[in-house]
């Protein structure tokens, strides 16, 4: 699998499902169930968005995703 990886497309894949969750039409329901569907898109969408800003590596059959989680430096 590691010599058909294609690093890029898989993290263009990520963005895009990232901007789907962003765009996700909301289901008409209501209460507990509305704010269920919004706070798992919210996690979709983190999850999705942050492997996407990834920098990706594949060594020796390892694929490594570095993620830097530091808040921006100010300036």
């Amino acid at each position: 699998m590691a010599d058909t990886l294609d690093i890029e497309a898989m993290l263009k894949r990520f963005r895009e499902r990232a901007d789907s969750v962003r765009h996700r039409n909301l289901p008409p329901v209501g209460g507990d169930e509305r704010k269920m569907f919004l706070d798992q898109a919210q996690l979709d969408f983190q999850d999705y968005a942050m492997i996407a800003d990834a920098t990706a590596s594949l060594d020796d059959g390892i694929l490594t995703l570095r993620i830097d989680l530091r808040p921006p430096a100010d300036g």
